[in-house]
C-alpha cells in the first residue's frame, strides 16, 4: 500500500477508470472480510471513506458506517445512472458519449449501404445509456428494460420508413431489455420485415476512454463536496447533484427508492423518428 500525497492526483484528471484500482471484493461480504477491512482501516489510520460507486458498494460502505464506525461518504459512479439521490452519476455522461460516437460511424454504413442495424449497449436494469443515446444518435427506435415493447408495430414503422425513402435504420436496444438483447431482437425484425440486419454490440468500451467535461466537473464537485461532509463529522450520506446543486441524503436512499428512466424522452424519439 502506498502512502498519498498532493503529488499522487495530478494529472489524473483526463484519466477513466481509477487510479486506486480498487473494485468490490466477494470477501466483504462475508464477517470476516468486514472485520478485515475495518483492521487495515486502522492499520493504516484512515479515518474516513470516500468510497465511489454504485448501490453495491454503497451498501458495504453503509455496513462500515453503522456497524463498524468507520466514517463513509458515498459518490455516486455508474454508468448506468440508476442511483437515486442524484440526477447524474460519474461517468454515465462519458458512457454515452462513448456509445453515441459509435452509432454516428453506424449510421455512416448503414446509410451507404440502405442498412438496418440493432445496436446493444449497456444497462442490465435501467435504459438511461440507451435513451439519451437514441435521442442524441437519431435512433429509429429504443428498446429499454423498463417498458414492453410490441415489435411487431416497431417492425411496421420500420417498413414504412424505408418505403418513403429513408436510407438506413438504428434499433437502440439496451443489454437488461425484456425483448432479449440485441440479436434476439434482429432475429425478429428479420423475421418479421424480410430485411437484412446487422448487429453492433458495444460491450465494455463504453466503460472506458477520456471523461468528458460534464464527468470531469460533476467528479471535481462532488469529490470536493464529500471531504467537506466527512470534515463536518458527517457518515452515512451520499452526495449527489439535483437540478445542478449538490444536495446531501441518506446513503440508503440510493437503493431503497427506484430512479425512474424520463419515458417522455422515448415519446420524443418516436415523433422525431417517424
Amino acid at each position: 500500500m502506498l502512502d498519498l500525497d498532493l503529488s499522487s492526483v495530478g494529472g489524473i484528471i483526463n484519466h477513466g477508470g481509477t487510479v486506486l484500482e480498487t473494485a468490490r471484493c466477494a470477501e466483504f461480504k462475508t464477517e470476516a472480510g468486514m472485520k478485515k477491512a475495518v483492521s487495515t482501516l486502522k492499520k493504516h489510520k484512515i479515518e474516513g471513506l470516500v468510497v465511489i460507486g454504485g448501490d453495491g458498494s454503497f451498501r458495504g460502505a453503509h455496513q462500515l458506517s453503522n456497524r463498524w464506525g468507520v466514517p463513509t461518504i458515498g459518490v455516486p459512479a455508474t454508468i448506468d445512472n440508476d442511483i437515486a439521490g442524484t440526477d447524474y452519476a460519474i461517468g454515465f455522461d462519458t458512457a454515452v458519449n462513448t456509445a453515441l460516437q459509435a452509432i454516428d460511424r453506424i449510421r455512416d454504413t448503414a446509410s451507404s449501404l440502405r442498412r438496418l442495424f440493432v445496436v446493444e449497449v449497456m444497462g442490465r436494469q435501467a435504459g438511461f445509456i440507451a435513451l439519451e443515446t437514441g435521442l442524441a444518435g437519431g435512433a429509429e427506435e429504443v428498446i429499454i428494460p423498463e417498458i414492453d415493447t410490441d415489435l411487431e408495430k416497431m417492425c411496421q414503422k420500420i417498413v414504412r420508413g424505408y418505403q418513403r425513402g429513408k436510407r438506413s435504420s438504428i434499433v437502440i436496444v439496451a443489454e437488461g431489455s425484456e425483448s432479449g438483447g440485441a440479436f434476439k431482437v434482429a432475429r425478429q425484425i428479420g423475421d418479421r420485415t424480410g430485411f437484412e440486419v446487422r448487429v453492433s454490440v458495444l460491450g465494455h468500451q463504453q466503460r472506458g476512454g477520456t471523461p468528458t467535461a460534464l464527468d470531469r466537473v460533476l467528479a471535481s464537485r462532488l469529490g470536493a463536496a464529500a471531504v467537506q461532509q466527512l470534515a463536518k463529522g458527517d457518515t452515512d450520506k451520499m452526495v449527489g447533484i439535483i437540478s445542478n446543486r449538490v444536495e446531501v441524503s441518506n446513503l440508503d436512499y440510493a437503493w431503497k427508492f427506484q430512479k425512474q428512466t424520463d419515458l417522455s424522452l422515448l415519446k420524443l424519439i418516436e415523433i422525431l423518428s417517424i
